[in-house]
């Protein structure tokens, strides 16, 4: 699946989802969906996402794009750490990464500066989603938000309608 087609079915999928877009150019992310929400474990949450095409991504563009994403999280939201919980997901689409790329992104630091940004991979050839993997003791509630929204947002149905595989 290329790029444009797995940003399309992503948007199908944000407007199901009750995200609008934020704006049509947002520093540099085309485009930005946002949300709230409240969650029983980790309470307010106002939640924004992007789909980037990584064709010639290395490990530390993931990491520059994260850091970006979260600048932007900051700016998009009031008083982060207080009762809102900010979470950012940055979706990198590669051709096929290699594994640095995807081992870089999956642990990359989430939470930074009271905010939370995920930055996940989705394997274009393999058709798989890159998630972060839940840790066993603390934090697990933002982990397992993550991948509950990355299932529902970023996990998109191929053309034949079977659901690709999603790692941890």
């Amino acid at each position: 699946m290329d790029h444009s087609r797995y940003h399309d079915a992503v948007v199908a999928k944000r407007r199901e989802h009750g995200f609008d877009v934020v704006d049509e150019w947002t520093n540099g992310f085309d485009p930005v969906w946002a949300a709230r929400d409240e969650d029983p474990t980790v309470g307010d949450v106002h939640l924004l996402a992007t789909v980037v095409d990584g064709t010639d991504y290395g490990p530390s563009a993931v990491v520059e794009t994260a850091d970006d994403f979260r600048e932007l999280l900051l700016e998009r939201v009031v008083n982060p750490g207080g009762s809102t919980t900010p979470i950012g997901y940055v979706v990198v689409t590669v051709p096929a990464p290699d594994e640095a790329l995807v081992e870089r992104a999956t642990s990359y630091t989430v939470a930074k500066r009271r905010t939370n940004v995920f930055p996940l991979v989705y394997d274009r050839a393999a058709r798989r989603l890159h998630t972060h993997s839940i840790p066993r003791l603390k934090g697990r509630g933002i982990y397992r938000r993550q991948v509950d929204d990355a299932e529902r947002l970023f996990d998109v149905p191929d053309v034949d309608g079977r659901s690709r595989s999603r790692s941890p």
